[in-house]
């Protein structure tokens, strides 16, 4: 990604993290030369959208010295050599969440992320129902202290290196304390994990204007101004991938509308260029002088090299993956949680957290009682 940075845009202090879509396997690699433990990360097979053979064949294509993938999911299934842990429930996308994960205890989702809380697997990847995954975590993850809600940190590319965007999804309804909050996790991770000093908060909004939006935006716009984040008002849409801040914060409706618009917007940019570049010898001449910043732009822009979202907040490292992930996109979730682990993403959290914590309990409640 640092190649369409421009001139002076600040480097990352972690940037393999960056890197982490175009580097494969040789990231993990250097995961091994840093921390000579394999990351034990398990995998839901039957999350999403795609057959849970494809899910597999990312786990596979993850698999290396420094990663070990841990496959949940029925019996019968071909891992392909991978550690197996045979599951006899499946959580369907259409589930309500809380019934889901009290209803199926033994299912590959709930397996999968209670091994995190029960010190199976160091971190887990699912592609599957997002209020599941997010109950499941509640439940045997639990959240961090003085954490009111987890919010789902998606790291997307800008002009001027990358932002994090928090909430991709993980609470449709939010409180404006729960956006104050979504400010100081994100703004964390931008300073410990993207290595940005001062991190720039914005909110995303329907205009600059303090007065622009609904009640939320409003009332949380209040909270982030009166606090010591570095906030630097609304933000539009439209301006996501401009660079104009390091931290965007949304309630999850917004964030999780915002990043598939952006992402369905980019793919088919990208297949409108690609279908004129083959329509003529011209095109064809054109398409091949500019493969090698083609080829870069799609490293940086393309979310199956992504892979998903950290579910910030929790005691443990789980990764939420898009549902139409295929095997691609899977093993880039998986190298995404391993990354987690080797910058021990959630003891920064947790170290930089509670002062942060009180300032934001004392700011949306004086009373001093919390509020979930």
């Amino acid at each position: 990604m640092r190649e369409l940075w421009l001139a002076d845009a600040r480097p990352p202090r972690l940037s393999d993290l960056q890197d982490l879509s175009r580097s494969g396997d040789s990231a993990a690699r250097n995961t091994s030369a840093v921390t000579n433990v394999r990351v034990r990360v398990a995998v839901d097979a039957l999350g999403g959208d795609h057959p849970p053979d494809e899910i597999v064949a990312g786990a596979v294509d993850a698999s290396t010295v420094a990663i070990r993938p841990i496959v949940y999911g029925p019996a019968g299934l071909d891992t392909h050599g991978l550690e197996h842990v045979v599951t006899t429930e499946m959580v369907e996308m259409d589930d309500k969440p809380g019934e889901a994960v009290r209803g199926k205890p033994d299912s590959s989702l709930v397996r999968a992320v209670r091994a995190v809380g029960d010190d199976e697997a160091d971190a887990v990847v699912s592609a599957g129902n997002t209020g599941a995954v997010l109950a499941a975590s509640l439940l045997h993850v639990r959240r961090l202290q003085g954490v009111y809600r987890p919010g789902i940190a998606v790291v997307i590319p800008t002009a001027h290196g990358p932002s994090v965007l928090i909430d991709a999804g993980a609470n449709a309804d939010a409180r404006p304390e729960h956006l104050l909050q979504f400010g100081h996790m994100g703004a964390i991770f931008a300073e410990e994990v993207l290595g940005v000093e001062q991190p720039r908060v914005r909110l995303l909004s329907i205009g600059e204007e303090p007065e622009k939006g609904n009640q939320l935006t409003l009332d949380a716009h209040a909270l982030l101004a009166a606090s010591s984040l570095r906030f630097g008002g609304n933000m539009e849409g439209g301006s996501l991938l401009a660079g104009e801040a390091d931290v965007i914060v949304c309630d999850g409706f917004t964030g999780n509308v915002a990043l598939k618009t952006l992402e369905g917007t980019i793919r088919s940019l990208v297949t409108a260029l690609r279908s004129e570049i083959v329509s003529t010898a011209r095109g064809k001449l054109g398409g091949f002088l500019i493969k090698p910043a083609a080829g870069a732009l799609r490293a940086q822009l393309d979310p199956e090299l992504t892979g998903g979202g950290y579910l910030l907040g929790l005691r443990g490292i789980v990764v939420i993956a898009h549902g139409s992930s295929s095997r691609i996109a899977i093993a880039s979730a998986i190298r995404l949680a391993a990354r987690g682990i080797e910058h021990d993403v959630v003891s920064r959290l947790r170290e930089a957290l509670p002062e942060r914590v009180v300032e934001s309990a004392r700011s949306t409640n004086p009373s001093g009682t919390t509020r979930g």
